[in-house]
C-alpha cells in the first residue's frame, strides 16, 4: 500500500522494479549464513511499510528475530507478482501477499506456498459515497463503481450485487486504474472496489466523504485471508527450520503489538523512509482496523484451514479465474 495509490503507483512501480534487483541481487542465494550463528532470510512486502507490517518491526525492535538465530532483510518489491516470482525463483524467502494471488500462482505452476494468514478477512471492500437510496450492492444498479484495471475486482463486484438480488449487467464498471480517490472524490464514480477499509477509505474519509462500505463475505464472496506470507517450495524444504523460526517470532511480534498498540506503530513510525511518509493518524486508525481482523482467537497466529482455502478455490474456479485447478492442501502448510 502507499500513502496515496492512486497518484504514485506509476511511478512507484518503475522506481521499485529497479530498487529489488540492487537489493536482492539477481544471483543472490536465499536463506544464506549471515555473520556468526544468524540465518539471514529476505522477506518481500507486499507494498511499502505501512500499518500491516507494524508487527514485523516490533518483532525487529523487540529482539524476537535475534533471539531466535535471524537476521531479517525487510524488502519492497515493484508488485505483487514480482515477489512471488522472486521467492519461487530462490531470490528471496518469504513475501507478504494475498490468498486468491497465491491460488492463481499456484494454477499458473509457480510453486509457492502460504505458510500464514496474516489478515484473515477481506480489507479490499465495496467503498460506496453516502446516499440515502444506497443501503446494499443491489443499491448500486444504474451507479457506476470504479475498479483498478484487475478482473478479479470485477468478479467480486458481480458476485456481490447478484447475491444480494441484483442484476450486474446494469452496474456499470469503469476502469480507473490505480486512481481510485480522485475518481471517488471528483464523483467520477459513485463506488470503488480495489481501495481498502484501512487505508482507503481512511484517506476518503480525511477529505470529508461520507462512505459506506460492503463487506465481500457478507455478499456471496468467501471469507477469504486477505493477506498471507508465503514461501516457495523448495524454501520450506531445505530451509524450513529458519522459516519456521521466523513465524515463531512473528507471532511474538504481533503479540507485543496487539498489547502494546502504539509503542508497536511508533517502532514503524521512527522507521519510516522520507521516501514514502506515513501519516500517522491514518496508520494508528489502520493498525485499530487491522488488530481485531489478525486475530486467530485461541489458535496460533497465522494459522490457515483446509476449507478458507477449497472455498475460495472453487469461487475462483466458478470465476473463471483460475488457468487450471488447484489442490487446496498443496497451496498451503501451518508450520
Amino acid at each position: 500500500m502507499n500513502v496515496q495509490r492512486s497518484k504514485k503507483g506509476a511511478w512507484l512501480a518503475t522506481v521499485l522494479a529497479l530498487a529489488i534487483f540492487a537489493a536482492v541481487g539477481c544471483g543472490s542465494e536465499s536463506g544464506k549464513q549471515a555473520e556468526g550463528d544468524e540465518t539471514e532470510l529476505t522477506v518481500l512486502l507486499d507494498w511499502y511499510p505501512n500499518a500491516v507490517h507494524t508487527f514485523l518491526y516490533a518483532a525487529e525492535e523487540q529482539g524476537y528475530f535475534k533471539d531466535a538465530g535471524l537476521k531479517i532483510k525487510l524488502q519492497t518489491p515493484a508488485d505483487t507478482n514480482d515477489a512471488l516470482k522472486l521467492v519461487a525463483a530462490g531470490k528471496a524467502d518469504l513475501a507478504l501477499s494475498y490468498q486468491m494471488q497465491v491460488a492463481i500462482s499456484r494454477a499458473e505452476d509457480i510453486p509457492i506456498v502460504s505458510i500464514g494468514a496474516i489478515v484473515r478477512h477481506p480489507l479490499n471492500q465495496l467503498l460506496v459515497l453516502g446516499s440515502p437510496d444506497i443501503h446494499s450492492p443491489k443499491d448500486l444498479v444504474g451507479k457506476k463503481i470504479g475498479y483498478p484495471s484487475i478482473p478479479l475486482d470485477e468478479a467480486i463486484v458481480n458476485t456481490m450485487v447478484k447475491s444480494d438480488g441484483g442484476d450486474p449487467s446494469k452496474v456499470t464498471q469503469v476502469d480507473v486504474g490505480w486512481d481510485l480517490i480522485p475518481a471517488m472524490s471528483t464523483k467520477k464514480v459513485d463506488a470503488i472496489i480495489g481501495g481498502y477499509v484501512n487505508h482507503e477509505k481512511l484517506l476518503l474519509e480525511k477529505e470529508g466523504e461520507k462512505l459506506i462500505a460492503f463487506d465481500p463475505s457478507e455478499y456471496g464472496v468467501p471469507d477469504y485471508y486477505e493477506l498471507v506470507l508465503t514461501a516457495s517450495e523448495d524454501g520450506l524444504k531445505n530451509n524450513g527450520a529458519a522459516i519456521k523460526k521466523f513465524m515463531e517470532a512473528a507471532a511474538k511480534g504481533q503479540a507485543y503489538t496487539a498489547s502494546h498498540p502504539d509503542e508497536a506503530l511508533q517502532l514503524l513510525l521512527d522507521g519510516q523512509s522520507d521516501e514514502f511518509p506515513l501519516d500517522a493518524d491514518i496508520e494508528k486508525k489502520s493498525l485499530a482496523i487491522l488488530l481485531p481482523m489478525m486475530d486467530a482467537g485461541k489458535e496460533p497466529f497465522g494459522i490457515q484451514t483446509e476449507q478458507s482455502w477449497r472455498s475460495i478455490i472453487d469461487w475462483l474456479k466458478e470465476k473463471r479465474q483460475l488457468s487450471k485447478d488447484v489442490n487446496p492442501s498443496d497451496a498451503f502448510r501451518n508450520l
